[in-house]
């Protein structure tokens, strides 16, 4: 019509042109930031698009992971074990439960939203960061929660990410910080 502003030949002109499909799967959380990146990048009035819902469960996706230790150890000795991987000054954590510790449920950083899918697993100690005092309560003497720093629990991702980006793009210099943004100190 008169209002057309075509991006390739004229007004009430056929042009035919070669097109690609891109097809993108994509979390259902990010669909709004995906439709506004591609209305605002789009060159035509007129954006021609699909979504079809996959409703995947994604099952070995997820914030969390599960795991046991090659022999079963003391509560008191893991957390020492603790202390000494990440570095820690001193470790939030429930009561001891006076087993043996077998199996370990980790998230860094905030995890407390995890506590329940920790029980739920069977594991005997969930390690994590920024537990509130009322999610404590939550372990209710079934595992150990430990709530090791949010910084601390996340330390170790810098150094993993610049392996997995050197080995997988040897051609790039990939570069680290070696600074220390942790906010948070212990006297």
């Amino acid at each position: 019509n008169q209002n057309s502003n075509p991006v390739i030949g004229k007004r009430f002109e056929l042009v035919e042109s070669n097109e690609i499909k891109i097809e993108v799967t994509f979390e259902k959380h990010l669909q709004n930031q995906i439709l506004k990146a591609l209305f605002d990048n789009h060159i035509y009035e007129e954006v021609a698009y699909e979504i079809i819902s996959l409703d995947n469960n994604h099952q070995q996706i997820g914030s969390g992971l599960t795991g046991e230790l090659a022999e079963e150890t003391e509560e008191t000795a893991l957390l020492e074990k603790l202390k000494q991987v990440f570095g820690l000054a001193v470790i939030r954590h429930t009561a001891l439960t006076g087993k043996k510790v077998k199996k370990l449920a980790l998230c860094g950083g905030a995890g407390s939203f995890l506590i329940g899918a920790a029980i739920a697993s069977g594991a005997d100690f969930y390690i994590s960061s920024d537990i509130k005092y009322h999610e404590f309560f939550d372990a209710n003497g079934r595992l150990v929660i430990a709530d090791i720093g949010h910084f601390e629990s996340e330390q170790f991702t810098i150094e993993l990410l610049f392996d997995i980006l050197s080995e997988k793009f040897p051609n790039f210099a990939v570069l680290k910080t070696g600074v220390k943004t942790n906010p948070v100190h212990y006297f």
